[in-house]
């Protein structure tokens, strides 16, 4: 069978089976997801079993840490994976809402509500807990859902959609709502991507290069989910009590993922008596430091090892402790560094002058703004979403962390009593 004719097959059973969804109560899906929950925590060892398959084959093949790290399921991720799935049954259902609703003058009544987008395709690398977030999400928005990961994860993917698949099973909804797509053979991700009239949309979510492949080679309408060149600008008005604490938050304490700071601006004014102490932070937690000129000089002058900043160095989103570090002389030069370098997807601001954070936001093109805080909170869960889908850095038809919201799209419902178009 070719990869044409499987994805074909796959989106054909994951349509009719959607077809449960359709006339499934939120009631209906919050269970599921709940028993989804259930059985992945209770064969949390099946899971970490093959994951370690994964990684050991992801270490012989020479994979780096960040990727590594993504890869990596433990009882804690594996816990907080089925957390996820039960926080998302807890939202309210993104379904039959009523979002516009009128009556024309000659008696008909218009309402406009939300429903599901059909059948969505998810193109994604490493990270496992992918396959659980956009199943469940997918699932609750009344989608079916075709999942092709990465073949670094194919041990990990294959087990838990087949838990989540016997799983509901036992529920009104058909388990073929969740597919997975085989990764061993590169022909299925085009497959997917041109099977316009199968697959109603398709999500990429992983390195920028992935990204940009699927957006530039798929038929399919796609959301693009963002690479994060993310800032952290240190103005001149900060609380400098609370820089050093956000700048180590945003680069360190998750370095892999997307929103982790991979530039930090600090402000001229500041620079002399601040810069030391935000480098020796960086460093002391084993952070990379890359610096333009003006970093440089103060990073050799107390002694911190660093290399010279390139435009390479500025566009580049690490996924390791490695950080750029650059001085500008106002909330303005900030702004067209971030402009010029960034991929539109987080940048924070630390400063106490609201004239010059609402400049900053103002000159911020981008999914989410951080004021005072770390980039690390743009993510699905810790803004209340449950679980995402990825975080969307375009700006149609989504942006930001998708949840269940971004997962539907809207039909007109018009009724009338008889009135005919003259």
């Amino acid at each position: 069978m070719s990869a044409q004719q499987l994805i074909s097959q796959l989106a054909d059973s994951a349509r009719i089976a959607g077809r449960t969804l359709s006339v499934s109560t939120g009631a209906q899906r919050k269970a599921a997801l709940n028993v989804i929950a259930d059985a992945i925590e209770a064969r949390s060892a099946h899971i970490l079993a093959a994951n370690e398959k994964d990684m050991e084959a992801g270490r012989a093949a020479g994979l780096n840490s960040s990727l590594l790290d993504r890869l990596l399921l433990t009882p804690e991720r594996i816990k907080a994976i089925a957390g996820g799935a039960r926080q998302v049954s807890q939202l309210p259902d993104p379904l039959g809402n009523t979002l516009r609703q009128s009556t024309l003058p000659n008696g008909i009544e218009l309402q406009q509500i939300s429903v599901p987008f059909g059948v969505i395709g998810m193109v994604y690398e490493a990270r496992p807990n992918v396959t659980v977030d956009a199943a469940v999400i997918l699932l609750m928005s009344g989608n079916a859902a075709l999942l092709r990961g990465s073949s670094s994860a194919a041990h990990s993917n294959e087990v838990l959609v087949s838990v989540m698949r016997d799983a509901l099973a036992s529920t009104s909804i058909s388990p073929d709502v969740i597919q997975l797509v085989p990764s061993e053979d590169r022909e299925t991700v085009k497959a997917l991507l041109n099977a316009r009239g199968k697959v109603d949309l398709v999500i990429p979510r992983g390195s920028a290069a992935l990204i940009r492949m699927v957006v530039d080679e798929s038929s399919v309408p796609t959301i693009e989910t963002g690479a994060g060149v993310c800032h952290v600008y240190i103005d001149e008005f900060a609380d400098l009590s609370k820089a050093v604490p956000i700048i180590i938050n945003s680069k360190v304490q998750r370095p892999s993922v997307c929103n982790a700071a991979e530039t930090l601006l600090i402000h001229s004014a500041i620079a002399d008596s601040f810069m030391p102490t935000a480098l020796k932070a960086l460093h002391e937690a084993g952070v990379i430091l890359h610096c333009d000129s003006a970093s440089l000089t103060i990073a050799k002058k107390i002694g911190i090892p660093a290399t010279q900043a390139t435009d390479e160095n500025f566009c580049t989103e690490y996924g390791t402790l490695e950080i750029n570090v650059a001085v500008v002389d106002s909330v303005d030069a900030a702004s067209a560094h971030i402009a010029k370098y960034g991929t539109q997807h987080t940048e924070a601001i630390i400063s106490e002058n609201k004239d010059v954070v609402k400049r900053f936001i103002a000159l911020a093109d981008c999914a989410a703004v951080m004021v005072n805080t770390s980039t690390r909170f743009t993510d699905g869960e810790q803004m209340g979403f449950g679980a995402e889908i990825g975080i969307s850095n375009q700006k149609l038809h989504a942006r930001g962390p998708m949840g269940l919201e971004a997962m539907t799209t809207t039909t007109w419902i018009v009724t009338g009593n008889g009135q005919i178009r003259s």
